[in-house]
């Protein structure tokens, strides 16, 4: 079976092949972050950027139900092909949409992670309030970016990548609690309203 990503084309094992080699480049600091969040297995999570399936694939290895997705025109790597080596198709459900409108309603989510995906979209400032939107009052936005050496990494290996993004500077208001997880190639940043705010 061929597959077209990335302007080339890749048989099946080279795209599993893709797909590990991504997920090494930050597994330590993934598994970290979900191990501090301990979220339970009903939690209702939404993914903003597929991608390669990256965090959709390992949250749905965990037990966990994902909804996730991207815009229609951006199909650049082949996520499904991944979800069905992994044998976890079943507890993803993909869906086209923009990170800048959002189609749900508001607190609808208990966790939305955006990996790797803030430094694709255009209107960053509105999909990061969109994505706060969507969140429940007691849950968690986690948004995880490339650090300065993961963007210079990248660059020595494809030639170039986006200026680190610190999601933090996005906030207009300082209402939000924030964690930071450090990794070594990216790092996580976890947004959730302080407790006096959700009585």
């Amino acid at each position: 079976m061929e597959n077209k990503i990335e302007n080339g084309n890749y048989k099946r094992s080279e795209i599993i092949e893709q797909f590990y080699k991504r997920l090494n480049f930050n597994k330590d600091l993934i598994e970290k972050t979900l191990k501090d969040l301990n979220m339970p297995l009903n939690s209702k999570i939404l993914d903003i950027g597929t991608g390669w399936g990256i965090m959709a694939i390992t949250l749905a290895q965990k037990g966990y139900f994902v909804i996730t997705g991207e815009p229609e025109k951006d199909k650049w790597a082949d996520w499904k092909t991944c979800a069905e080596y992994f044998n976890v198709l079943d507890n993803i459900k993909f869906i086209y949409f923009n990170a800048e409108k959002l189609p749900f309603e508001s607190q609808s989510f208990d966790y939305v992670f955006m990996y790797s995906s803030l430094h694709h979209i255009e209107q960053k400032v509105k999909a990061f309030y969109e994505a706060l939107r969507v969140i429940k009052s007691d849950g968690k936005l986690i948004i995880i970016e490339l650090n300065q050496k993961g963007v210079e990494k990248i660059r020595k290996e494809r030639g170039s990548h986006p200026d680190p993004i610190n999601p933090i500077l996005l906030l207009k208001m300082p209402t939000y609690e924030i964690t930071i997880i450090k990794g070594e190639y990216a790092d996580a940043f976890i947004f959730n309203e302080p407790p006096s705010a959700t009585i």
